[in-house]
Formats: structure tokens, C-alpha cells, sequence
């Protein structure tokens, strides 16, 4: 029995017969698919790094990997932009120009071989606004001819009210006013609820975005109704001012009127504060928001390095936001208009007391600095800082700037500036 089961131990040996042994490596590759002895060494190093090599390639890191927004789209929208504003006023102001010095020869005697002054041509226009304005009345009048006579003398009263107020206005006053109703058309769409996605869209500057057209749109574009009624108001007002200042600084020939002037010098500066703050989100901010963020995976994969920093580590980084709004075009009229006139003095909203326009811009600013420094989030200081900036670039080399832009209009024109009517004689 014991003999048995001997044999049926070495029973398999007795099944299999003599083996032939061999090494690990001759192991057929349909079993073990590893790589054999008969690969070329040059095959080998490809496939398998050696250890310096691993340790001499560079590793990129997770801000790297991601990448940094581009800005050169911007830039060259920026420069396109207000180039083609300023040569489209430069246009706009020579045919307004043309067109005024046309009317007053109308009325000049025949014997008069010198051409209108710029005081001449004013009262013209002055005189033509005083005619628009009884037309006005009398078109009024006419509509409500069929009213009863208390709701006429009413209705005159209240359109004369509001004619005269208008008409009374300066040009860039008047301007201002349109920019406003713009805008709050612009706010009026923000509050119909199934446009929310399309505003959010076209409507905001967002610098992770890479779009170029919002630096243009998100002038015009508000959310908030307190935001609307403190740029408008101080559009209002500070427009105006440096609208007159364009009108009447000093140049080799004065224009009739500023409006157009002042509306690409309004766009540029938007442009340019828009530009800065997009360069700064893009540049600084978002780099050190993408190192945070990895700052804080490294610290949470490693528990002693969490135990270490503590509630550091769950600090939120502070985002890259959309921006909107015309402060930063409205930045630019103010310091151009501190500038302008320094003796001038400003009464803040809601306080009741009145300061030097240079100390009210010097506190703002300075404020803005202050919280671009400190990562306030309330507002976009550093589109501020850029209006600023851009108000006084333009008080330096604004003029120079204008009377070049002029000058290329006319050689672009040629005589063909001057109106139909005056060439053909």
C-alpha cells in the first residue's frame, strides 16, 4: 500500500518523461509577451528610459499645461478701433465743417472775398437751432390741434419746457444724453429673463474668453440701476466739460463743433481701460489664480503639509471676473476735464459739500489704486486706472493726435470733402 502511493507521487514524472530544462527568458512570448534577448539594444533604450534620462526631461507644471490668455487680439482690436473712430470724426467734423461754411456764405455779401470766421459760422448754427426749435412747437401744435384747449395749452407747455431745455443744451451735453438712453436700453434688456444667456454672452468682457468685440459692447452695458444712474450722471456732467475743452483748445483751425470728436476720444478710452484691465486679468491675475490652485492640490495630497498650513489651504483664490460698464470711458473725461480746467470744484454724489475737481480725481484714483492692491472686487480699478491714464495721454498728445487725423482725411479726400453744391458752379 505504501509502495502505491509512493508510485503515485512520482506518478506524474512517469506521465511527462524526461523534461529538457531551459531558462526563464527562452519562455515562449504567446505565454509571457516580454521583450527577448534577441531585440537590438537600441530598441531597448527606446522602450525603456534609462534613469538619467528620467531625470534630465523637464516636467511641466499644471500652470504651465494650461497656458496663459493671449492678448495680442485685443491689442490690435484696440488700435483698429480707435483709429477708425477717430478718422470716421475726423470725416464727420470736416463735412460739418464745410456744410456751416456753405450756409454762412449764403448770407455774406457778395463782395466779401475772405472766408467766415469761426464766430460767424457759430451764430449761423445758433440761429438754425432757434428756427429747428419753433418748427418743433409748430409740429407739436399741429398734432394736437384736435385736443381740447386746456389739454393743448398743456401739451404746449410741457413740449416748449422740454424743447428749450434740449435745444439750450451744448452739442456735447446733448451727446452725452444719447449715450445715456443707450444705455439704458442696454439695461432694460438685461432684465428680460430669457436674453440673460445672450447679455452674458455679448454684452460682458470676459478676459478668459479670448473675444475682442466685448471691449467694445460692454461700454454700453449695465446690470445694476444705481451703477446706470452714477455713470450717467457724471457722463452728464464731465462730458459735457471736456466735450468744450475738445471744442475749444488750441489748433490751427477750430471746429464748428466737438461731438464727433468727443465720441471717438469716449470709445478709444473705453477701449484702452477695457485693454488694461484685460492685459492685467489675463497677465497677472490668472497666473496667480492657476498657482493658487495648484499651491492648494499639492498641500491637500500631502496630510502633513495640510496639518501644517491649516485653513490656509482651503482659502478660496480669488476669480477672474467679467467686467462691464462705462467707468473707465467716464474716468478718462474726468481726468481730462481735472486737467482742463484745475480750478473748477466738484460736489460728490450724496455729499454736501463741494471740493477742487483736482483733489475729488486725486482721491479717486488714489482709492483705486489702493484697491487694486487689495484685490477689492466691487469694481474694475484697474479699468479705472486705465481711464485715467488714457485722460491724460489725450491732454498731452490729444490735439496733436487730432489735427494729424484731420490732415490724413484730407489727403485721403482731396478736394472731394467739399460739398456737391459748392463745386459746380
Amino acid at each position: 500500500m505504501l509502495s502505491s502511493c509512493r508510485h503515485s507521487i512520482r506518478s506524474p514524472k512517469l506521465w511527462l518523461g524526461r523534461t529538457q530544462s531551459r531558462t526563464f527568458a527562452q519562455t515562449s512570448q504567446k505565454w509571457f509577451p516580454r521583450i527577448s534577448r534577441n531585440v537590438s539594444g537600441r530598441a531597448i533604450n527606446e522602450a525603456t528610459p534609462t534613469s538619467r534620462h528620467a531625470g534630465t526631461e523637464s516636467v511641466r507644471t499644471f500652470c504651465e499645461r494650461v497656458g496663459r490668455p493671449r492678448i495680442r487680439r485685443q491689442v490690435a482690436f484696440f488700435l483698429f478701433g480707435s483709429l477708425a473712430a477717430f478718422e470716421l470724426a475726423a470725416e464727420q467734423t470736416q463735412l460739418e465743417n464745410d456744410h456751416w461754411s456753405k450756409e454762412v456764405r449764403k448770407f455774406m455779401s457778395i463782395w466779401t472775398f475772405r472766408e467766415p470766421t469761426h464766430e460767424e459760422i457759430r451764430k449761423s448754427k445758433a440761429r438754425a437751432q432757434v428756427a429747428q426749435f419753433f418748427k418743433y412747437l409748430e409740429s407739436v401744435k399741429e398734432k394736437i390741434s384736435q385736443w381740447p384747449i386746456a389739454l393743448q395749452n398743456v401739451s404746449l407747455t410741457v413740449s416748449a419746457f422740454v424743447g428749450s431745455f434740449y435745444y439750450d443744451a451744448s452739442e456735447g451735453r446733448r451727446l452725452c444724453w444719447s449715450i445715456c438712453v443707450l444705455n439704458a436700453a442696454v439695461f432694460l434688456m438685461w432684465k428680460i429673463p430669457r436674453l440673460n444667456a445672450f447679455m452674458n454672452r455679448v454684452f460682458t468682457h470676459d478676459p478668459l474668453s479670448g473675444k475682442s468685440y466685448t471691449l467694445l459692447t460692454s461700454m454700453f452695458s449695465h446690470k445694476n440701476f444705481l451703477h446706470l444712474v452714477a455713470n450717467s450722471m457724471a457722463l452728464a456732467s464731465f462730458g459735457a466739460a471736456a466735450t468744450h475743452h475738445l471744442c475749444t483748445s488750441p489748433s490751427r483751425e477750430p471746429d464748428i463743433s466737438a461731438q464727433w470728436h468727443f465720441l471717438a476720444f469716449f470709445i478709444s478710452a473705453g477701449l484702452f481701460s477695457g485693454l488694461v484691465s484685460h492685459g492685467v486679468s489675463a497677465k497677472v491675475l490668472y497666473p496667480r489664480f492657476l498657482s493658487h490652485l495648484s499651491k492648494q492640490a499639492a498641500v491637500r495630497a500631502s496630510p502633513a503639509a495640510s496639518a501644517l498650513v491649516g485653513d490656509a489651504a482651503q482659502e478660496a483664490p480669488k476669480k477672474v471676473l467679467p467686467s462691464l460698464g462705462a467707468s473707465g470711458a467716464i474716468y478718462a473725461a474726468v481726468t481730462l476735464t481735472a486737467l482742463a480746467f484745475p480750478d473748477a470744484q466738484v460736489q460728490p454724489i450724496f455729499v454736501p459739500i463741494s471740493v477742487s475737481i483736482t483733489t475729488g480725481v486725486g482721491a479717486m484714483v488714489l482709492a483705486d489704486i489702493v484697491g487694486a492692491l487689495r484685490g477689492w472686487k466691487l469694481f474694475d480699478h484697474y479699468a479705472h486706472l486705465g481711464g485715467a491714464a488714457f485722460g491724460v495721454l489725450y491732454y498731452v498728445h490729444g490735439n496733436e493726435l487730432w489735427i494729424h487725423m484731420k490732415e490724413l482725411y484730407r489727403k485721403i479726400a482731396g478736394p472731394h470733402h467739399i460739398p456737391s453744391e459748392e463745386r459746380t458752379e
